[in-house]
């Protein structure tokens, strides 16, 4: 399995299948192990991250590791965290933001790369792309509602996530409970998939 998985990667990360729509290139950023235990499908990389070529090194990643109630040695052990993003590319920017993952990348890859994570007890799905992605009832309701239905998809393995940037503060204080009650249920599961 860990050949597979490492063969896998490299051919991910010289993949050129969207390089013409790519302000920058293409620079795939994930991590992945057969030996992962948790599983964190986000969007695609921001600038900073398509710059230094590690997940969630910005704003978004310190957010993320805080709600997880991890460190950054933790979150970057491959063996033990996988991070496998809708996009695996920076896709440039927008009028409001990132523009949304290329919609070549998942299709491509995920199926090859997500059965061969066969270990994973926890998987986190970070943002609305994520979610419409991997959550069937996603796609009939907002990411609020989606996250709001948390237990249920919680029985199932899954967490569905608002995205960690620090543009959903105003998302979080809206939404009390995410705080109350998500956080530290997302810190008990992890704590429990890395034991």
């Amino acid at each position: 399995m860990h050949d597979a998985v490492s063969s896998l990667l490299q051919q991910i990360r010289a993949c050129e299948l969207c390089a013409a729509h790519l302000p920058f290139g293409p620079r795939p950023v994930l991590q992945a192990s057969g030996e992962a235990r948790i599983l964190i499908v986000g969007q695609a990389p921001g600038r900073r991250v398509h710059a230094s070529g590690v997940p969630f090194d910005d704003p978004s990643g310190e957010r993320l590791r805080d709600w997880m109630g991890i460190d950054r040695t933790r979150f970057y052990d491959a063996q033990r965290i996988a991070i496998v993003p809708m996009g695996f590319c920076y896709p440039g920017s927008g009028r409001h933001g990132d523009l949304p993952p290329r919609p070549e990348c998942a299709p491509a890859w995920h199926p090859r790369l997500l059965p061969l994570l066969d270990r994973v007890r926890l998987t986190l799905i970070l943002g609305r792309y994520a979610q419409v992605a991997l959550i069937d009832d996603a796609r009939r309701a907002n990411l609020t509602a989606t996250v709001a239905n948390w237990r249920t998809h919680l029985e199932q393995g899954r967490l569905p996530l608002p995205h960690p940037s620090p543009r959903n503060r105003l998302w979080q204080a809206r939404n009390p409970w995410f705080t109350r009650e998500v956080l530290p249920a997302l810190r008990a599961h992890v704590a429990l998939a890395l034991a």
